[in-house]
């Protein structure tokens, strides 16, 4: 079966498991602690990995991008009145034109240089949130407390509900990606990734798709901080989006894959699940007398290596990886 096909056919079958399977088989510890992170790091991974995998602009500011959208959402329920759905979609052009004003460099700069001017735009919006108290609910500084979530008059806030507004969501989001990057604009963010100065030399406007790019990154990561706050923790205060979360989701496109949709996702799932996984060893072979401080050491560790060994040997991710071995595995099975 050809892969174009194969793919056709998995996609909706993932589909009818995480909307049909998921909540007939999973509790809610894991609904909620497991798969809600899970959707939303793999939604805001997507959004790095448009402008980095794709556009080839390096960012290590998505935590800012991610806390305009949050805020944003805040903004416009509590402050503003305007139902969720719609205040996603504000909160979302808000960051993106958070973005197009922090993409205005790139037209000049590249490189190491456009990530340090990335990264002072994670500090700045770091700064903002906890100088200006409009943007939270008057408690304590930088922190947000949200009100009832709901969707078209309907209560969503239980986990099952909450789970169900960012799948939908999520792979919304998913398919627009997908069909932006084989379109001539996606045509053109490769190019501009591949060689900007040959892109120009065939016509392709440069500057103005380096824009596009850091626009539709940062609304993507912008709605990726709403379903953050909103969706998953139930409050959120600045240091949620803190740098840290900006690199958790660059490592989560170089263990996943730039320039892969599903790398973004197989990214996300080996974030959220190797804590876990070094969780369980570590009790299993010493009986819970391992120190939590050393057991977030040992993952910080974990990490570090994993990401060099990736940058080394495998720069294309797990999701390369995992093609090598499904086509090595269909040459061996075909008779």
């Amino acid at each position: 079966m050809p892969r174009r096909a194969r793919a056709g056919l998995a996609i909706p079958l993932l589909l009818l498991l995480a909307f049909v399977g998921v909540p007939l088989v999973g509790t809610e510890y894991w609904i909620g602690a497991i798969l809600l992170p899970f959707l939303v790091l793999s939604l805001a991974g997507l959004g790095l990995n448009l402008l980095t995998g794709y556009a080839g602009q390096t960012s290590i500011g998505s935590g800012g991008f991610m806390a305009v959208g949050a805020f944003a959402t805040f903004g416009f329920v509590v402050h503003g009145g305007v139902p969720l759905p719609l205040a996603l979609l504000l909160a979302g052009l808000a960051a993106a034109g958070a973005g197009l004003v922090f993409g205005l460099p790139s037209d000049r700069i590249k490189g190491f240089y456009l990530m340090v001017s990335s990264l002072a735009a994670q500090f700045f919006f770091e700064w903002l949130f906890q100088k200006f108290p409009w943007f939270y609910n008057y408690g304590s500084s930088g922190t947000i407390a949200l009100p009832r979530i709901a969707v078209f008059g309907l209560d969503v806030g239980s986990t099952l509900g909450r789970y169900y507004l960012t799948l939908t969501i999520v792979a919304g989001l998913t398919w627009f990606a997908a069909n932006l990057m084989r379109s001539q604009t996606g045509r053109s963010f490769m190019a501009v990734r591949d060689m900007d100065t040959a892109a120009a030399v065939i016509g392709i406007p440069v500057y103005r798709a380096k824009l596009l790019a850091f626009a539709v990154s940062s609304f993507y990561l912008g709605i990726a901080g709403a379903l953050w706050a909103f969706a998953y923790l139930g409050s959120a205060s600045v240091q949620s989006f803190g740098i840290s979360r900006s690199f958790q989701i660059l490592f989560i496109i170089i263990i996943g894959g730039m320039g892969s949709i599903a790398g973004n996702f197989i990214g996300a799932a080996f974030i959220s699940l190797l804590p876990l996984a070094i969780d369980h060893v570590a009790q299993a072979l010493f009986a819970g007398h391992v120190d939590a401080g050393l057991l977030q050491n040992i993952e910080k560790a974990v990490f570090g290596v994993l990401i060099i060994w990736f940058l080394i040997k495998e720069p294309d991710g797990l999701a390369r990886l995992f093609q090598t071995i499904g086509a090595r595995l269909a040459n061996w099975l075909r008779p």
